[in-house]
């Protein structure tokens, strides 16, 4: 027992051990209902916020795992598993080996065998799961969204704009006029896309209005 105490928390498996302490509790929490399956995918996406945009679709799960994780398997069995695996190879790794030399080779043992045995467990993974579309442009038009800058012209602005699962983005938005009066915080609603200048066609509107 004491071998495996100074083999779990010594280099390299220390560096993973805390993690997967972290993944163990976040499942103990999940499996007695104190998280959603979803509580580390996040509900916020953010659309050509920023540079203009240049993809089709809104991507909140890309990055350092757009290469790993297939689509329709949640960010969080990636990384569980991406942690694990790693933890148990340098555990296994450290009580073969001695010397620091050897030591970090076995840390990069264990991030290599992690990386390819996730995506290797993940791709059959993905196929028991229900494949969610992600939300495109044009799902946007016809919803209304909040001005999130200090105005709307006919060259700048942004709005928030909530999705059909709920989630939220960020988009680029435009009005035909500079006196259409769109603040911050105020509704406007999505009537059109402009696929040469990447941005929505936005115009006030009062969801008040519906109702009376």
């Amino acid at each position: 027992m004491d071998g495996f105490f100074e083999a779990a928390l010594g280099f390299p498996t220390a560096l993973f051990s805390f993690a997967l302490v972290v993944v163990v509790g976040y499942w103990m929490l999940v499996l007695l209902g104190g998280l959603g399956f979803d509580g580390l995918h996040g509900g916020h996406h953010h659309v050509d916020a920023v540079d203009g945009g240049h993809g089709a679709d809104v991507d909140a799960n890309g990055g350092v795992l757009a290469g790993l994780r297939p689509g329709g398997v949640p960010v969080t069995v990636a990384v569980s598993l991406l942690i694990a695996i790693a933890w148990f190879v340098s555990l296994a790794g450290s009580a073969l080996t001695t010397g620091l030399p050897a030591r970090a080779a076995v840390l990069a043992a264990a991030v290599v065998s992690a990386w390819v045995g996730t995506k290797a467990l993940l791709r059959p993974l993905a196929k028991l799961l229900p494949q969610e579309r992600a939300a495109r442009r044009h799902d946007f038009v016809g919803r209304v969204c909040v001005v999130r800058t200090g105005r709307v012209t006919g060259d700048f602005g942004q709005a928030e704009v909530a999705a059909e699962d709920g989630s939220t983005a960020v988009v680029q938005v435009r009005s035909l006029t500079d006196e259409a009066g769109l603040a911050a915080g105020r509704t406007a609603l999505i009537f059109d896309y402009d696929p040469v200048g990447e941005h929505f066609l936005v115009a006030p509107f009062d969801p008040g209005t519906l109702g009376s």
